[in-house]
């Protein structure tokens, strides 16, 4: 076995190779750009190496500098995770080349597989089953319209290189299939550099079920069963497990059957996963494509079967013969991804700081949070896995559901509501899956409105933190002689009244809600929060999901009353500060330009609501921002 490895990779996956490294009594070298300097995969290795700065064509994409870092610290190996330089066949043969062993296939099969057109002649010669089409390399826009008439409509074109949906087109009737080819090889032609594309027949309500397969250096081949993939949004997975609840055991071993033989059609070494789709009203299966590297929603095999993945790969890697023996599935098993994006506002990718992080600890998380991380927009916004085993696929979707409902994560929006409400579904809870299925129930797996409890909470939260004591007189909470005061709060611009323990939401009838904090959490009617707080912006935690509350000042909602359109002036979404035009007593005029913040690699302007007074500046230039955190406050003129 090796004494030292590079982990050439970030976030969840790196920490999870360091901790098995660890495991073995294996040095470990971390890498990273200046984004990532404090990172967790950082702090856990025993040596990390500075790769660049946060772009990843400068760091974790540069094969010169992976190898160097490797190789000036003494690593005899490399583990590149998935992503990156994964199946990257040129890094394969810079490792080679410098003497170090890549825990991964050879570049010939990582080529022969990256290509979708080769890939689907290849292992149609071994005898595995493809979805009928045209693969000829080379093929101009009259082949194509030609292969269409022969296929039959609806068909698929897809690009031969890359992946991840990219350049893909479904096309339903003839009049729309130039058009789709001139879009297709464009999109193709940007994200990889070659616009040649393939045809296939569109399979109707189709289930993706891919099979994980090993391989040794010594001809062994084997597979470990199938994991379901088809709960998709935009061909992004977004929840796996293992078994598939639409194979039966003699489906399974044919399956399994024809992934060992893609496997062995390309002399395939170590942990690899050939995917196939599954047309769901036949049970018909087709080989799509075979990704050369240990997949995201691993630990789903390794949770139903006991088999530790990366293990076998560092095994494989060291020369060692497979030695698993029969393996079949002891468990059912189910992760879901967890995202930095926001499903209220389509998904956007979101941001910021992590304020207070609670993870389960009954199951499997695979995650590279902290208090204090940073999470930008630089790299792609998976933050963590959340894997559930249970002894039957309802158990395993129960204990999935509860556990995420147990994650606390402030500071950056997830898409964790969306996930447990996705879980609910009664189709997924019957099995009854198809890639169609999340993108048909979109509206009802996703929550926009805030509930009003939680802006009652965050009212409450407000004025308890305002009592002054046991002095009367430096309460700033409402209290007067004989009774308490109406106090206004806007929350997220709603407005929101308090008196002791009423609280009233938007004009609502009061209700009396009793608040308190017990070991730090707000318990509001008997609901606990997490709580956590970002200059004005209140962060509230409940059952997986966050919000993050602006609040409004009493001052400030007597200066939106005043006015009808002041008050805070907010930024449109997480990022830095890069400019500053306006000063505090400055008068503004109506959409005149206030700040410049940069988020996402794009600069926003933000501007003055209304004209008036900029009564207040709260940021200054270089401050990071979170989503909706104010920046200034604007007293409009009275008329």
């Amino acid at each position: 076995m090796f004494e030292s490895v590079l982990v050439a990779n970030r976030g969840e996956i790196a920490v999870r190779v360091i901790r098995a490294l660890r495991r073995f009594g294996i040095r470990s070298v971390a890498v990273h750009s200046d984004a990532d300097a404090d990172a967790l995969h950082v702090r856990l290795a025993d040596e990390s190496v500075r790769l660049g700065p946060a772009s990843a064509r400068e760091s974790y994409l540069s094969i010169e500098r992976v190898v160097e870092a490797a190789l000036s610290t003494g690593a005899r190996a490399v583990h590149p995770g998935y992503g990156f330089l994964a199946e990257n066949a040129e890094f394969a043969r810079a490792c080679d080349k410098a003497g170090l062993v890549f825990i991964g296939p050879p570049a010939e099969a990582i080529e022969a597989m990256g290509d979708k057109i080769r890939a689907k002649l290849t292992v149609a010669a071994a005898g595995v089953p493809v979805v009928p089409g045209r693969t000829e390399v080379g093929m101009t826009d009259d082949d194509l319209v030609d292969a269409a008439g022969e296929i039959g409509f609806p068909v698929l074109l897809k690009p031969s290189a890359g992946g991840g949906g990219k350049g893909m087109r479904l096309v339903r009737e003839p009049g729309a299939l130039r058009d789709a080819i001139e879009s297709a090889r464009r999109e193709a032609r940007g994200s990889f550099g070659d616009d040649a594309l393939l045809i296939e027949r569109f399979v109707g309500n189709p289930r993706h079920i891919e099979i994980q397969v090993l391989a040794d250096a010594h001809g062994a081949v084997v597979h470990l069963g199938e994991r379901e993939c088809s709960l998709q949004r935009r061909h992004q997975k977004i929840i796996e497990e293992a078994p598939s609840p639409l194979l039966t055991p003699p489906v399974r071993e044919a399956m399994g059957r024809a992934a060992v033989e893609a496997a062995r059609s390309v002399g395939y070494v170590g942990a690899g996963t050939v995917e196939f789709i599954v047309d769901g009203a036949s049970g018909d299966y087709f080989f799509m494509e075979m990704n050369t590297r240990l997949q995201v929603e691993h630990p789903v095999t390794e949770l139903a079967t006991g088999v530790d993945l990366v293990e076998q790969q560092l095994r494989v890697a060291a020369g060692e013969h497979l030695r698993l023996g029969e393996v079949a599935f002891t468990r059912h098993a189910v992760e879901a991804r967890v995202y930095a994006e926001d499903p209220a506002r389509g998904f956007l990718p979101t941001g910021g700081t992590v304020l207070a992080l609670e993870e389960p600890a009954d199951v499997r998380v695979d995650s590279a949070l902290r208090v204090g991380l940073t999470v930008g927009s630089d790299y792609d916004p998976m933050l963590a896995k959340v894997i559930a085993a249970g002894d039957t696929r309802e158990e395993a979707l129960r204990r999935l559901d509860a556990a995420l409902g147990r994650v606390v994560l402030l500071g950056v929006t997830t898409n964790i509501p969306f996930l447990r409400a996705l879980l609910r579904h009664p189709d997924v809870r019957s099995g009854a899956l198809d890639t169609g299925l999340v993108e048909r129930e979109l509206d009802r797996l996703v929550e926009v409105r805030r509930p009003d409890e939680v802006l009652a909470a965050a009212a409450l939260e407000r004025q308890l933190s305002l009592r002054g004591g046991d002095d009367p007189w430096a309460r700033g909470d409402g209290w007067r002689v004989g009774e308490h005061a109406w106090t206004t709060w806007l929350i997220d611009g709603v407005p929101v009244r308090v008196r002791g323990d009423e609280v009233s939401v938007d004009g609502a009838e009061p209700v009396r809600l009793k608040a308190s904090v017990e070991d730090g959490a707000l318990v509001v009617g008997g609901r606990r929060y997490a709580v956590a707080r970002s200059g004005d912006v209140l962060w509230l935690g409940a059952d997986g999901c966050s919000w993050a509350l602006t609040e409004t000042r009493p001052s400030e909602v007597a200066a939106t009353a005043a006015g009808g359109a002041g008050g805070p002036v907010t930024s449109p979404m997480p990022g830095t500060v890069l400019v500053v035009r306006a000063s505090a007593g400055d008068e503004v005029a109506a959409g005149q330009p206030l700040f410049v913040v940069e988020a996402m690699k794009m600069e926003h302007t933000v501007t003055a609501p209304v004209a008036g007074v900029l009564a207040e500046v709260r940021v200054q230039a270089g401050d990071r921002v979170a989503l909706d955190q104010p920046l200034a406050v604007v007293v409009p003129h009275q008329e």
